[in-house]
């Protein structure tokens, strides 16, 4: 029995800091704190971004490739209790479900507006109907966000009663594999935290500056 890698350090912080991210835009927004809210949203932007780029560049089981697998592929991997390496076939579909999701719910937000006050950095570049439509998708598409984060919640719970204990592999990178020990399936996240703090450096200094600085002085 091998202990393998699977996840390599920007995968897995990127998981946990995206659960973060999404608990602070909950908070901010239900306790009316806007100038929170964008900052929030401005690092998740950073941080999906920096996650599909190392989608096409970084490990093997970070590769946006390697969440595509046909409705076959999910139906057998119900039916077998084999532990792929990676994210399985129905792992897979949850995951592509969250990206949409939340690149949903950051485009809207950059393009809504309260009509009074505060506007998203798009909202300006847009049509009035274009906005309108962005602030009731960002309404919905959270809502729809909170019950996908349910049903992720609950996958990982049956998994963990299966035997499969997901959120540790998450935490400490590494599944067992009874066969050969595979070939090397991580890359150093050196070059996704470079990327990521990059453009967490842009969208802070550009769109993020006045409720930054709001939050600053507000200290």
């Amino acid at each position: 029995m091998f202990k393998v890698k699977v996840w390599d350090g920007f995968v897995r912080s990127f998981h946990w800091l995206l659960v973060f991210s999404i608990a602070v835009l909950y908070f901010s927004i239900e306790e009316g704190m806007i100038e929170l809210h964008f900052i929030a949203g401005f690092f998740t932007l950073a941080l999906i971004l920096t996650r599909l780029i190392w989608g096409i560049i970084g490990s093997k089981t970070a590769k946006l490739s390697a969440l595509i697998h046909s409705p076959q592929a999910v139906i057998t991997s119900l039916k077998t209790n084999k532990t792929p390496l990676g994210h399985s076939a129905p792992g897979s579909y949850m995951v592509l479900l969250f990206f949409i999701l939340i690149i949903t719910q950051l485009v809207s937000g950059l393009m809504s507006s309260d009509g009074i006050l505060t506007d998203g950095p798009l909202a300006q570049y847009v049509s009035s109907s274009t906005v309108d439509f962005a602030n009731w998708l960002h309404s919905l598409n959270f809502d729809i966000l909170l019950y996908a984060i349910g049903l992720h919640v609950l996958a990982i719970v049956i998994y963990k009663i299966k035997g499969k204990p997901l959120v540790k592999a998450m935490i400490t990178g590494r599944k067992q594999q009874p066969n050969e020990k595979p070939a090397i399936l991580t890359k150093a996240p050196w070059l996704a935290w470079v990327v990521f703090l990059i453009l967490l450096v842009v969208l802070m200094t550009t769109w993020g500056s006045e409720p930054l600085s709001y939050l600053l002085n507000l200290g």
